[in-house]
């Protein structure tokens, strides 16, 4: 009910002592509303048994190439939300799964486990299941949660490679680390030991002066520059030999 009333000489206003008005839903843009359902593509779906997980409708599949559909991050994202029920709606950045993050470290330190016992093909493995494990984080999460995560695993991976004297897969996974973590002095020592493992010696120094710009200081990658900056003096001295020892043809 409203009504008016003068409170003061001259000043006249109007209010209403029946319950308070929530604020009405604007009405869509028309303009964007088009540009939504031009784009909008129908996905048939059906429900699993336990009215858990969306499948595609003619195979019964989380992800079907058939169908041009894929519910797995739809389906994680709905039972991490069912199983935190009091989580906001997103969460904010700063709620980590922990379940997922004792995953990630319990399967890493199984890997860890495995190639310090001499089985690095096993540890690899591990490294591989921690690495896709880290990767399912939810959008929602601080990115350098995952990216902490994923360069620690993959980078234990190029180190198990390069044991098995695998120097091609070492040295993708270190190339993986950098582009994952630029600043982080592990990735570019890996990468100089499996450039060292291929026998390209300039460009392993090369890569430790690069972790070197980031990491002034590292102590690893110094010792291991001065390494191999020995091996490449030794390996010149060599050349040099050979070239002194190289018998010259009088005919000439």
């Amino acid at each position: 009910m409203s009504h008016s009333h003068t409170h003061a000489p001259g000043e006249e206003h109007s209010h209403s002592h029946g319950p308070p008005q929530s604020p009405g839903i604007p009405p869509a843009d028309p303009a964007l509303q088009a540009m939504i359902e031009q784009d909008f593509i129908p996905s048939p779906l059906v429900l699993s048994s336990d009215a858990a997980t969306a499948l595609c409708e003619k195979h019964k599949l989380e992800k079907c190439d058939d169908c041009g559909v894929d519910f797995v991050g739809t389906n994680r994202l709905a039972r991490l939300l069912v199983a935190n029920p009091n989580l906001l709606c997103p969460p904010p950045s700063n709620v980590i799964s922990q379940n997922l993050s004792k995953a990630v470290q319990t399967t890493k330190d199984e890997g860890n486990a495995l190639f310090k016992a001499g089985q690095a093909q096993m540890a690899i493995a591990r490294y591989t299941t921690a690495a896709s494990l880290a990767t399912q984080r939810p959008g929602w999460e601080a990115n350098q949660v995952m990216r902490e995560e994923l360069s620690a695993t993959i980078s234990n991976r190029s180190a198990a490679y390069f044991d098995l004297q695998d120097y091609i897969s070492a040295l993708v996974d270190a190339e993986t680390v950098i582009t994952i973590r630029r600043n982080w002095s592990k990735g570019h020592f890996r990468k100089a030991k499996a450039l060292l493992g291929l026998h390209r010696y300039k460009e392993a120094a090369d890569a430790v002066r690069l972790g070197l710009d980031f990491e002034p200081n590292n102590a690893e990658l110094t010792n291991f520059l001065a390494d191999i900056e020995k091996v490449q003096k030794r390996m010149e001295e060599k050349r040099v030999e050979a070239r002194q020892a190289k018998p010259i043809d009088a005919s000439a």
